[in-house]
């Protein structure tokens, strides 16, 4: 039996407003607390795949993995930061927004610096005191 045209414009309209908000909230910021923290570490692992690079960084003073995300694939390497830019057992130092769910270890970066190497992922959005 076809479903009758109202039904399917409105199946329509409720996927659609469905994949916006899912993708809304996945590259907002809104999960992030509003003031930036600085992370140091060892790069652990780093994953640049869609839909964001992702860092695993194991902290100097605690011992704990965060996980550290940077911009979408494109602005990640425009800010220079691209494959064989880094390696497991590289110093890293995050300037980023951490999670507001203190509970979680993550973070988005505006900048990272690996071995000396600044990379500024969120020029724009770098708040330096």
């Amino acid at each position: 039996m076809a479903k009758s045209l109202p039904s399917r414009i409105f199946a329509g309209v409720a996927f659609g407003l469905l994949l916006v908000t899912g993708a809304y909230a996945h590259h907002g910021w809104s999960w992030a607390e509003a003031d930036q923290v600085e992370l140091s570490g060892t790069i652990r692992e780093i994953s640049m795949a869609p839909p964001h690079p992702t860092l695993q960084v194991e902290t100097r003073n605690d011992g704990s993995t965060w996980r550290v995300e940077l911009g979408n694939p494109r602005l990640t390497e425009r800010s220079g930061f691209v494959e064989g830019a880094a390696k497991a057992g590289d110093p890293i130092v995050v300037l980023g927004n951490r999670s507001l769910d203190r509970n979680e270890k993550r973070m988005k970066a505006v900048r990272i610096t690996v071995a000396g190497k600044v990379y500024d992922i969120y020029p724009e959005r770098i708040r330096t005191n």
